[in-house]
């Protein structure tokens, strides 16, 4: 890890330790470590295209824990040709005949990429096996498989990391109510999340067990304690830039060229649609 890297998180570390002795993060102390962590961002970002790496992200949790919030203040500043986002539909027919993890295969990142699956293959661990889309022989075919599987991924040269966003009780009826009051928010909230909403312990008994048999050396979990939204964005971010050693990519001073002269231009007089000024 460069020298730049362990700098800037010794002083992001100190800047969030300086919060209210309530454990508060202000939005102004929140807002200005995420500008200083998406610098650190881009500085990775740079990093991964010229060394070529291949890093692929995994974001877990219950319904209402802060994933998209948390992906959304990784992807903010960064280019989405380098940082890819990827959340699959339901299969399809032709998918379901398929072997379970292969649907997600050809979406692994290729050198200088970084790939971030909100939700994942461990649907068939969590979603799947709690609302009855999947037997229990296949959850158990898939907890005994996937270790292997993950092996092989990393073995090729992929960084691979898992996140698993944990929302307590209280504080995810809190957000379901709120999505159900905000139309902004009425999106989030369908059918199935309500399904899954009173089925917390059976989605906690799947938690554990995919823990126990997939939490490995070569592709841990990291648990992110996600009640509090913005002290989770900063954590996460802070913890990816360290698990992914990098250094400053050298860049030549940038300065703008002298526009070309105006010469015979003038004008078009043709009368193009222009949006209407109400603000």
């Amino acid at each position: 890890m460069g020298k730049k890297n362990n700098r800037a998180l010794a002083d992001a570390t100190e800047a969030v330790s300086d919060t209210a002795e309530d454990g508060k993060l202000s939005r102004k102390d929140y807002e200005k470590e995420l500008s200083r962590l998406h610098g650190e961002l881009v500085a990775l970002q740079e990093w991964v295209k010229h060394a070529g790496l291949k890093v692929c992200i995994l974001f877990e949790g219950r319904d209402g824990a802060g994933k998209g919030g948390t992906i959304k203040a990784i992807m903010e500043r960064v280019s989405p040709r380098t940082f890819r986002v990827l959340a699959l539909p339901a299969p399809s027919d032709r998918e379901k005949s398929q072997m379970y993890l292969q649907r997600y295969l050809p979406y692994l990142p290729a050198a200088g990429e970084i790939v971030i699956f909100d939700r994942s293959w461990y649907n068939r661990a969590g979603v799947e096996r709690v609302m009855g889309f999947c037997t229990e022989e296949q959850a158990r075919t898939f907890l005994d498989a996937v270790p292997a599987v993950e092996k092989a991924i990393v073995g090729s040269g992929v960084i691979l990391i898992k996140f698993w966003m944990e929302v307590g009780e209280e504080e995810q009826t809190r957000r379901m109510e709120e999505r159900i009051n905000d139309p902004r928010k009425i999106w989030k909230l369908s059918p199935m999340d309500l399904e899954s909403y009173k089925r917390w312990y059976d989605y906690s008994r799947a938690r554990d067990e995919m823990f126990e048999k997939t939490d490995s050396p070569w592709a841990p979990w990291y648990v992110v304690p996600s009640d509090n939204k913005r002290k989770a964005r900063l954590n996460v971010i802070r913890h990816l830039l360290k698990l992914i050693p990098f250094e400053e990519v050298k860049r030549e001073k940038i300065e703008l060229p002298k526009r070309q002269k105006r010469g015979d231009y003038q004008p078009s007089r043709y009368m193009v649609k222009t949006v209407e000024q109400i603000y």
